[in-house]
């Protein structure tokens, strides 16, 4: 009789198959697929917030010129963040649905049959 329960050798095997995965070419493919999509738009967006705060703070003049009305540059660029974060989470979530969950399943669909 073993000396070592059943659920500690099944916890290994699990952080053993898991490691396995991580190292598989189809989850470095998955990885890349997402920081090639999720790193440069973060950097752009957070540029384009940053632009924004900075004018806000530092170009006062030009974000209370008039466009329309009582509308000014200030509120046109306040409203365009609004926008474009919907934007973004749209794009997203594309993405996510045609180039990420598909490998992801994949990847899950092996893991849980090799469990079985």
């Amino acid at each position: 009789m073993s000396t070592e329960s059943s659920p500690a050798r099944e916890g290994a095997q699990g952080t053993e198959q898991y490691r396995g995965v991580q190292a598989s070419p189809e989850f470095a493919e998955l990885r890349h697929a997402y920081r090639s999509f999720a790193f440069p738009l973060t950097v752009a967006f957070i540029t384009w917030y940053l632009l924004y705060v900075l004018l806000s703070s530092y170009a006062g003049g030009f974000m209370g010129t008039k466009v329309v009305g009582n509308i000014n540059v200030a509120f046109v660029l306040g409203v365009a963040q609004f926008v474009t974060t919907f934007l973004i989470a749209w794009w997203y979530a594309r993405h996510a649905a045609a180039k990420l969950d598909p490998r992801a399943e994949a990847i899950k669909s092996r893991l849980e049959g090799d469990a079985s």
